[in-house]
C-alpha cells in the first residue's frame, strides 16, 4: 500500500486540486503517467505528490510536448513520491528551446495571416504572388512557409519569390 505516511487523496480531490478532470487522470493512469493505490473498495487513491507530477504533465503539454514525449521524460522518476528539485531541473532543461521554437512558429504564422497560410495554400488571390506554380510543394507537403522552410527547390528557369 502507501509505504510513506503521505496522505492519500481521492480522484475527486486530485481533480479539484490539480484542475484536471477525473477522466483525464484515469487516462493518464492508463498511459502509465500516474499510478494510484487501490483501497479495499477498489477506489483509486493517490499520494499527494501526484499533484506535482500532474502539474508537470499539464505544463509540458502546454509547451507542446506529446504524451509519448512526456512519458519518455518521466521514465525513471519515482512513481509515488515527489521528485527532487534536480529531477525537475533536468526535465525542464529542454523546455526553453521548445518555447523558443513555438514562439518563432507563432511569429511566422502571425506575419503570414494576411497573405496566406504558408503555401500549401489557402489563398488563391495571393497564391500567384507568394507561390507561383506551386514551387513550395517541391519541399514537401504542408504549409512550407509557415513551418519556416526557407529552402526552396526551384526548377531550372524559375525564380523563387
Amino acid at each position: 500500500m502507501n509505504k510513506s505516511s503521505e496522505p492519500l487523496l481521492t480522484i475527486t480531490e486530485v481533480a479539484r486540486r490539480s484542475g484536471v478532470m477525473a477522466s483525464a487522470l484515469r487516462f493518464y493512469e492508463s498511459r502509465g503517467l500516474l499510478h494510484s493505490i487501490r483501497v479495499g473498495s477498489g477506489h483509486r487513491r493517490y499520494p499527494r505528490s501526484v499533484l506535482r507530477r500532474i502539474a508537470y504533465i499539464v505544463f509540458a503539454q502546454r509547451i507542446g510536448f506529446s504524451l509519448d514525449e512526456i512519458i519518455q521524460q518521466l521514465t525513471g522518476l519515482p512513481i509515488n513520491t515527489a521528485p527532487a528539485g534536480a529531477d525537475w531541473r533536468r526535465l525542464t532543461a529542454t523546455w526553453k528551446t521548445r518555447v523558443q521554437q513555438r514562439i518563432a512558429e507563432l511569429e511566422r504564422l502571425n506575419m503570414n495571416l494576411e497573405e496566406c497560410i504558408g503555401c500549401g495554400c489557402m489563398s488563391l488571390e495571393h497564391c500567384g504572388l507568394n507561390n507561383p506554380e506551386d514551387i513550395y510543394s517541391r519541399n514537401g507537403c504542408g504549409a512550407r512557409r509557415w513551418l519556416g522552410d526557407q529552402k526552396i527547390v526551384v526548377a531550372p528557369g524559375q525564380e523563387p519569390d
